[in-house]
């Protein structure tokens, strides 16, 4: 256990998994993406309710997931970055704010999209809009903060307690539609009971999402191997590996 953490802290490990999996990774999930999204848009049946304007939420949903879990990625690593003083921590947290700011203006800009022809407007003040809208501009912040600090040490704190600060408002979306009164409407997929979607609009949705969570995995170690090729320009063991 205690081996496998101290792998995780060694930049030089994690910078040779990251060239070992993204060859192989990133194809596959090219690929996925490709077959989810025309089985989705194309090959789904069409809602008898909303026609075929339902078929954005094989964007927008995976992205709204993906876009919370990130979330909880780049917290983890301010805990352990604070707790732990693990440097990689801090650029596991720079890794995932980028792409967790765009996986969440996806799914407010697909959002949108879907909300004109149902709602008649682009944009209302929804509790779980809003609140998706409260996330965006704490990745940003996360971002802004790093770039913000001369001494990276502090910027890193700082993200790290602006990170895990931040949580609260995970939950919030999550049971925003239960707590408030809501546009939105409520999850169709649940895990404790019969989901509110049939099957052959489902089982492309969850392949999707699916999809979505090992594209945010590859575009994270693309992120890594960046920063640590960045960071770590002048060390030997960057020197070694890149010279193999």
């Amino acid at each position: 256990m205690w081996r496998i953490v101290h792998q995780f802290g060694s930049p030089p490990w994690v910078y040779r998994f990251c060239e070992r999996v993204i060859p192989w990774l990133l194809p596959i999930t090219f690929t996925a993406l490709v077959i989810g999204s025309l089985w989705g848009l194309l090959y789904a049946p069409t809602d008898y309710k909303q026609g075929d304007s339902y078929r954005i939420i094989y964007i927008h949903v995976p992205a709204a997931v993906v876009a919370l879990a990130g979330y909880y990625v780049m917290a983890a690593a301010g805990l352990v970055s604070l707790v732990w003083k693990i440097k990689l921590a801090d650029t596991a947290m720079r890794a995932a704010a980028p792409i967790g700011a765009a996986y969440t203006a996806i799914a407010l800009i697909t959002g949108a999209i879907w909300g004109k022809p149902t709602w008649g407007a682009w944009w209302v003040w929804d509790a779980r809009i809003t609140s998706m809208l409260i996330l965006l501009f704490l990745y940003l912040g996360v971002i802004a903060l790093f770039e913000a600090y001369e001494n990276k040490a502090i910027a890193a704190r700082a993200c790290a307690v602006l990170s895990l600060v931040g949580t609260v408002n995970i939950p919030i979306i999550y049971k925003s539609v239960d707590w408030w009164y809501s546009l939105h409407q409520p999850a169709s997929i649940k895990f404790t009971g019969p989901s509110a979607i049939d099957a052959s609009m489902l089982y492309p949705l969850l392949g999707m999402i699916i999809t979505f969570y090992a594209l945010f995995a590859v575009l994270m170690m693309i992120n890594l191997r960046d920063l640590l090729l960045d960071d770590h320009r002048s060390s030997a063991w960057l020197k070694k590996q890149l010279e193999a």
